[in-house]
């Protein structure tokens, strides 16, 4: 069944009884150590150290974007118990800053260079001091401040301010873009699986604090039938704790052992079949052996959006977006707005119907962000009450400048 609604600034689709999703999955999840990820997470700390800032110094967001960042691979050799860098990973910082406020001068490059090494001295110490930092940051108004005699468009004080009064966004957040948010709930038991083995193998547990070797540029994809489990997975170790090919095999060992253990608790009575490190060839060490834990130590490249979405996964059967939501201005970025909502809000849904439930927030740039342009919701349920669910709809649009806030003081992980 489908109704379609029409609400303030747009229409919102219902459609009910739609059919579940099927058992098979296919599912990619990239560990914190991945360059992907580490773009990701690198630029959405950038936009959260200068928004902070500007907020303390100013009382306001400023206008920015880091969601353009990319990070390019630098050089290593690896040895059995040893290894070091011997080029710099090259971080290249592309977006916009507001680089003043009212005539008083914003250190960007200096938050930027900050967040940028405190970022690798946690998540890849061994690389913190083999860094190449290149600022791409521009303050560049966009398109549609046309000149017209003596006039100053207001858009051009955007990324130059006289006041905080000069932002639109105190009076009216409107979008700024042309885009699409997208969420669904529930996960089911396989793809929650394949977050906790990465995290696992990749963050801060049991298994990574008491064995040194593992490095965190974890990266799994997996297929399910709902009863058998195919895993290929990409675990890495570090070199100076790696004292011969021998010990890497026994170490690998481990890995697969703790994948099975964990199998057997989180699938229980499924056929699970996993493949380690499928581009080894021992005999003429070929090995997933490296300096830091990471591959962005040796050539290969990290992008932001290219990795994990919003929902911490890569899901092609499942609806999803390409956005690459880490970086993005949090007061009116609907690439980054627009995706955490829908996920939440398709997990309300599916809390409040007990079935499968997908959001489509589509925006219009210039127009409100709080009345998107198209709204569908889609649930499984055949008899969903079409007003609750604008009830939880209107209750998501009505929280934006809430998750501004907790976006910027709390951060939320977005991949």
């Amino acid at each position: 069944m489908r109704k379609t609604i029409t609400i303030e600034g747009g229409h919102l689709s219902i459609e009910t009884g739609i059919p579940k999703p099927g058992a098979t999955t296919i599912v990619e999840r990239k560990g914190l150590g991945h360059p992907d990820t580490l773009a990701d997470h690198l630029a959405e700390g950038l936009s959260l150290a200068y928004s902070r800032y500007t907020v303390e110094r100013f009382g306001a967001v400023l206008h920015h974007n880091f969601d353009k960042l990319g990070l390019l691979g630098g050089a290593s050799e690896v040895r059995y118990g040893a290894g070091r860098m011997t080029a710099p990973v090259r971080v290249l910082v592309n977006g916009r800053a507001a680089p003043m406020c009212g005539g008083e001068r914003i250190p960007v490059e200096e938050i930027v260079e900050a967040e940028v090494r405190a970022f690798f001295a946690r998540r890849l110490p061994d690389a913190s001091d083999h860094l190449d930092i290149t600022f791409n940051i521009t303050s560049n108004s966009s398109p549609g401040a046309v000149l017209t005699g003596d006039k100053v468009p207001d858009r051009t004080r955007w990324f130059s301010p006289r006041s905080i009064d000069d932002l639109r966004e105190r009076r009216v957040r409107l979008s700024n873009d042309t885009s699409l948010g997208t969420g669904w709930a529930p996960e089911n038991v396989f793809e929650s699986f394949v977050r906790e083995l990465v995290n696992h193998f990749s963050g801060q547990s049991e298994f990574t604090l008491s064995h040194a070797w593992c490095g965190s540029d974890v990266k799994l994809m997996g297929y399910w039938d709902g009863d058998q489990a195919d895993v290929v997975l990409c675990v890495p170790q570090k070199s100076r704790h790696v004292s011969s090919r021998d010990e890497y095999i026994r170490n690998a060992e481990c890995v697969l052992a703790e994948c099975y253990r964990l199998a057997g608790i989180r699938l229980p009575g499924a056929e699970v079949r996993f493949r380690l490190n499928a581009r080894d060839v021992p005999e003429n060490d070929e090995l997933y052996l490296t300096y830091t834990g990471s591959s962005i130590e040796s050539g290969d490249e990290g992008v932001v959006g290219r990795g994990n979405r919003v929902n911490g996964l890569i899901t092609p059967l499942r609806p999803m977006n390409l956005e690459g939501a880490n970086g993005k201005n949090p007061v009116y970025h609907v690439g980054k707005l627009y995706n955490i909502a829908a996920q939440r809000l398709a997990q309300r849904l599916h809390e409040a119907t007990d079935g499968h439930a997908e959001v489509h927030l589509v925006s219009t740039t210039g127009q409100r962000l709080d009345q998107p342009w198209r709204i569908l919701i889609r649930l499984s349920s055949p008899d969903a009450e079409s007003d609750k669910v604008q009830a939880l709809v209107a209750e998501a649009l009505e929280g934006f400048p809430a998750l501004t806030d907790e976006l910027v003081s709390d951060g939320i992980v977005l991949s």
